[in-house]
């Protein structure tokens, strides 16, 4: 199937054999942003950052993307393309979105802080992340919004290799949670 041709309701499916196809690594050890230690690795930004692939990534987000979100984003580099890939997949189908970033660190020049694009107090958001295992990251940046103002109605990962504590972990913060691909569903555990 052509890319363009990828109706919605097959985008996670195609979104799944993209990353594991182009970012699956099974040669480890490789550590974890988390400090982990795992046999296998997926490198989402085979994905994140290739056309096809990108297209895909907006699609499947989309997809499952709340229908009340004003903005899509996350830590800088991770939730970047992904969060431009979704708004502009939202710009195709004729839905305003807009995409935004959380720096590391806070800019000391410019206009500073850690939010960068059009998101603002009051805003309804939803925080990306490609791979997670913990969490820490959507937390960080959820933490970031909050103080911005920026009310977070929902997070999406790429994929979850967490079990289900990430989704454990949002729920606690009343933050609705989709994890578009497990292990199982890249054939690793």
């Amino acid at each position: 199937m052509e890319i363009s041709e990828t109706p919605p309701d097959q985008a996670t499916e195609a979104l799944i054999e993209h990353l594991r196809d182009h970012g699956l690594r099974t040669d480890g050890p490789f550590t974890l942003r988390s400090g982990a230690v795992a046999d296998w690795y997926v490198d989402a930004r085979q994905t994140t950052f290739d056309g096809a692939g990108a297209r895909l990534v907006g699609a499947a987000v989309l997809a499952v993307l709340a229908s009340d979100v004003d903005a899509v984003g996350g830590m800088t580099l991770g939730a970047d393309p992904i969060a431009v890939a979704t708004a502009i997949a939202a710009a195709v189908a004729g839905r305003t979105l807009r995409a935004f970033s959380v720096r590391k660190e806070p800019k000391d020049h410019g206009t500073g802080g850690r939010l960068v694009g059009p998101v603002s107090a009051g805003d309804r958001v939803c925080v990306l992340e490609d791979t997670t295992t913990t969490g820490s990251a959507l937390v960080e940046a959820i933490d970031v919004l909050d103080e911005a103002g920026v009310e977070v109605v929902q997070a999406i990962a790429l994929i979850d290799r967490s079990g289900g504590k990430v989704g454990d972990r949002l729920a606690e913060r009343g933050i609705a949670y989709v994890a578009l691909a497990t292990p199982a569903d890249l054939g690793v555990t």
